[in-house]
C-alpha cells in the first residue's frame, strides 16, 4: 500500500517544482564542492606519500655529528667517522629492511674553466649509484676519473657530458681533474644525499683524493617498506648504543608524517570553505519549507479536521526535505565524479589515485552531509506545521 503522506509530499514538490529545484541545486553544489575538495586533498596526499615512500630511508651518523644536522646527513661539523666495523654491524641489523650502503662526503673547492666555487663531493659504490640515481643525460662512471653531477651544479657551471672539473685547492697544490660522464635528474632536498648541487664519483676516486678508506661519513638504509622505519631505527639504536652512544639515526618517515599531516589540515580547511555552500543551501531549503507551511495552512487545517495526526503532518514536511536532499545529493554525487576528476587532474597533475577508496569515500561523505543539512533545515518548519491549531488553520484564506 502506498504511503499517502509520501504521495502528498511528492505532490507538493511537483506543484512548486521550480522552487524545489532551486533549493536542491544548493545541495548539488555543496556535495560537488565538498567531494571535489576532499578528493583533491586525498589524491595529493596519496601522490606525495607514494613519491616519498620511494625515497624512504634511514641515515646513520656518528653521535658526535648530532641528530639535528639537517638534510643530506650533515652533522654538527665533527670529524668523527663511522668505521668499517660499525658499518658491518649496522648492515647485519638493517639489511633485512632494504639496501644498506656507505657514503663518503667532503666539501671542496672546484674549478670549471675560469669559474671557481665549492661543491659537495660524494664517494659511492658504482652499483649503489645505479640503484638510487636516475640520469637525465650520459652514463654512470666506469673509471676513477669520471663523475656524475647534479642538475643544479650543471646549470650553474654550464656542465655537459664531456666537461672537466678540477677538484681541490690549487694554492695547496693538491688538485684532481675529473670528467663529467652523466648528469642526474633533479632529486630535490633529501636527508640522505643532496645530489642536485653535488659531484658524485666512485669510492676509489674519493679515497684517492682524500684518503680515509673505511671511514665513512654516514651509512644509509633505503627501506623496502616505509612502515618498517620505526622498527629499523629502534633496532639500530639499541644495538649500536648498547654500551655508549655511538650513532644517531635520522628517519625520513618523520618528514612524511609532517607533510601528510599538513596536507590533511589543508584539505579539512578547504572542505570547510566548500561546506559554506551547504549553509547557503540550508537557508534556501528552510525558506522553501517555511513558505510551503505558510501557503498550505488551510490544507493542514483540513487534514487535521479529517483525522490526520500531528506526527503525520510533521512527517509530510520532513519527507519533502528528505526528497530534496536525496535528489540533490544523488545528482551532486554523479557530477562530483566528473568535476572531481577534472579538479584532481588540474591541481595534482595525475588521476592515478582517483578511483581508490581513500579518494572516492568523500562522495558518500558529502552526500550524507547534504542529506543531513536538508533534514535539519526541515525540522522546524515540520514542527510548526504540526503545531498549527486546526480551527485557526481552517479560517485561513
Amino acid at each position: 500500500m502506498k504511503d499517502i503522506i509520501l504521495q502528498l509530499a511528492l505532490r507538493s514538490i511537483r506543484i512548486h517544482f521550480l522552487r524545489s529545484v532551486l533549493a536542491a541545486l544548493g545541495i548539488v553544489i555543496g556535495v560537488v564542492a565538498i567531494s571535489s575538495m576532499g578528493m583533491m586533498g586525498a589524491n595529493m596526499t596519496l601522490s606525495v606519500t607514494e613519491e616519498l615512500s620511494k625515497m624512504a630511508n634511514i641515515v646513520v651518523i656518528t653521535a658526535a655529528s648530532g641528530s639535528e644536522g639537517g638534510p643530506g646527513g650533515f652533522g654538527g661539523g665533527s670529524d668523527e667517522k663511522i668505521s668499517e666495523e660499525d658499518f658491518q654491524e649496522i648492515q647485519k641489523i638493517a639489511e633485512k629492511y632494504g639496501l644498506v650502503y656507505v657514503v663518503y662526503r667532503e666539501s671542496d673547492r672546484i674549478k670549471v674553466g675560469d669559474r671557481e666555487g665549492r661543491s659537495t663531493i660524494y664517494g659511492l659504490d658504482e652499483d649503489v649509484m645505479r640503484r638510487i640515481f636516475t640520469l637525465s643525460d650520459g652514463a654512470f662512471p666506469k673509471s676513477t676519473s669520471s663523475v656524475i653531477v647534479g642538475p643544479t651544479l650543471a646549470g650553474r657551471y654550464d656542465l655537459k657530458v664531456g666537461s672537466r672539473i678540477r677538484i681541490g685547492d690549487e694554492d695547496k697544490g693538491a688538485t684532481t681533474t675529473v670528467k663529467v660522464v652523466g648528469i642526474l635528474e633533479e632529486r630535490g632536498m633529501s636527508n640522505d644525499i643532496n645530489s642536485d648541487m653535488a659531484i658524485i664519483g666512485s669510492e676509489k676516486l674519493f679515497t684517492g683524493i682524500y684518503g680515509n678508506e673505511g671511514e665513512y661519513n654516514q651509512v644509509n638504509l633505503i627501506l623496502n617498506d616505509i612502515n618498517d622505519s620505526q622498527k629499523a631505527r629502534t633496532e639500530i639504536l639499541e644495538k649500536m648504543n648498547r654500551k655508549k652512544t655511538r650513532v644517531n639515526v635520522q628517519d625520513s618517515s618523520r618528514m612524511l608524517e609532517s607533510i601528510t599531516s599538513t596536507l590533511g589540515t589543508m584539505t579539512t580547511f578547504v572542505m570547510a570553505i566548500a561546506g559554506i555552500s551547504l549553509l547557503v543551501a540550508a537557508t534556501s531549503i528552510f525558506n522553501v519549507m517555511m513558505m510551503s507551511v505558510t501557503e498550505r495552512v488551510r490544507e493542514i487545517g483540513i487534514m487535521r479536521s479529517i483525522g490526520a495526526q500531528k506526527s503525520e503532518i510533521r512527517r509530510m514536511f520532513l519527507y519533502e526535505s528528505v526528497v530534496l536532499g536525496l535528489v540533490g545529493a544523488g545528482i551532486g554525487a554523479v557530477l562530483a565524479l566528473g568535476i572531481g576528476w577534472v579538479v584532481v587532474l588540474a591541481m595534482v597533475g595525475s588521476t592515478d589515485y582517483f578511483f581508490l577508496p581513500e579518494s572516492l569515500v568523500y562522495i558518500p561523505f558529502a552526500m550524507l552531509v547534504g542529506i543531513a543539512v536538508c533534514i535539519l533545515s526541515g525540522v522546524y518548519p515540520a514542527w510548526r506545521a504540526a503545531d498549527l491549531d486546526p480551527v485557526e488553520a481552517l479560517r485561513a484564506e
